[in-house]
């Protein structure tokens, strides 16, 4: 199963529209997973003509994101696989605790929120940040997360970027 993770698109002031790069993965997803802060419902549904979304609610986002079916915490299974989605995991000390704490039954967690890339796996459990494809801050790219997940398992997963 191929997943692409995306966060903080932060539309319409960064995403005016799918970038070209981000399209290019979205292509042959069979799931998108939006962490927050989409800004407007209109993003979720350009994401759903590539694949079945999954999102959060962020900051940012509106009862409108929420009405389109974003909570602020979902927990859900990819392939078997056990997942748990928030926006905002707090600060990067004790990170990897505290989700674990939160979601105890997850193998991943995957969370957005300060728009830079973090992967981490500590007791188990695999936490991920794909960054923002549109606004990168202090990062040297935008980037977005490609999972690979396989009969319960995340074979692989990766942050790529998607602009120079």
């Amino acid at each position: 199963m191929k997943v692409v993770v995306l966060a903080d698109t932060h539309a319409p002031r960064r995403w005016k529209t799918c970038p070209p790069a981000v399209a290019a993965h979205l292509r042959d997803a069979d799931v998108v997973l939006h962490a927050g802060d989409v800004c407007v419902p209109s993003v979720l549904d350009e994401l759903a003509a590539f694949a079945p979304v999954i999102a959060v609610s962020g900051n940012n986002d509106g009862p409108d994101v929420v009405a389109w079916g974003a909570p602020e915490v979902v927990e859900f299974e990819l392939d078997g696989l056990r997942v748990g989605m928030i926006h905002d995991s707090g600060p990067a000390t004790g990170r990897a605790a505290r989700m674990r704490r939160r979601f105890p039954d997850a193998g991943l967690v995957v969370f957005g929120h300060s728009h830079i890339p973090w992967d981490e796996t500590v007791d188990g459990v695999r936490v991920f940040n794909p960054g923002s494809p549109t606004d990168r801050r202090r990062q040297p790219h935008g980037t977005i997360g490609l999972l690979d997940v396989r009969d319960g398992v995340l074979l692989d997963a990766r942050i790529v970027p998607v602009t120079e």
